[in-house]
């Protein structure tokens, strides 16, 4: 299979005859135009925001239900929800759609089959294109900007902000925190806010992390619920609850 012509980048471009052009094999683009993963042509391309790399979007959302890594570079996507760091590539996918003759179709009057065999109600866009011409011309739609692809759950509904205060002399060997805003939920005790705060910060055993809302230490078992309604308004800032940590040596 080759692709529409490409003039040569040594063509004599005064010259009108076909000579001086060339094609070129589409294998040579497959590097940008297959999926990584089921190395088939990206069908609703889909882009991680972290790291760029383009999946099909169903083949993405599945990797993502057990491992919050990009499947090639192995970045961390997110720590808890990678599918909210991923966008569709209307434009990437309208250039596969463009290069390989036919997929469009195929996909749509697959989609469409789909659809019937089991007996579910066929989506306008599918039914419009399998559908014969009318003998109406119908109004173009105004494109609409890209959403988002998934909605913040319901069930993260306290959002944090980690404020590092320093840390106790002979404390060694600890990265900064990078993430200083968090959402999770409100039943989220303050131990798994320290246990986040030592995998991003790489902290060893020895090293205790003292977590302070207000003028209040808080206790390893209490939710951030319970944190927000003992210390009230003067926990928030923003709309966000503050907690300050500071890194210390445990008591001998």
């Amino acid at each position: 299979m080759t692709l529409a012509p490409f003039r040569s980048r040594n063509a004599d471009v005064s010259m009108e005859s076909d000579s001086d052009e060339e094609t070129l094999p589409l294998n040579q683009f497959y590097p940008y135009i297959r999926c990584g993963l089921c190395c088939g042509f990206l069908i609703d391309a889909t882009t991680i925001t972290e790291c760029l790399h383009t999946f099909c979007k169903s083949c993405i959302v599945k990797h993502f239900f057990y491992s919050n890594r990009c499947p090639t570079c192995s970045i961390v996507v997110h720590q808890t929800q990678p599918h909210y760091n991923i966008r569709p590539d209307r434009q990437l996918q309208d250039i596969v759609y463009k290069m390989v003759p036919f997929l469009e179709e195929l996909e749509r009057e697959q989609m469409y089959q789909f659809y019937k065999e089991r007996g579910l109600d066929v989506p306008k866009s599918v039914a419009a294109f399998s559908s014969p011409p009318g003998p109406v011309a119908v109004k173009k739609k105004k494109e609409v900007p890209p959403q988002a692809v998934f909605t913040m759950p319901p069930e993260l509904d306290v959002s944090i902000m980690l404020e590092f205060v320093g840390a106790e002399e002979g404390v060694q060997s600890y990265k900064p925190l990078e993430r200083r805003f968090v959402r999770v939920s409100g039943e989220a005790t303050i131990r798994h806010v320290e246990l986040f705060i030592r995998k991003k910060m790489e902290l060893g055993p020895s090293c205790q992390v003292d977590v302070v809302c207000g003028d209040h230490l808080l206790d390893q078992f209490q939710s951030l619920k319970e944190v927000q309604s003992a210390v009230g308004e003067d926990a928030l800032q923003d709309g966000l609850l503050v907690l300050h940590f500071g890194l210390v040596l445990p008591s001998p």
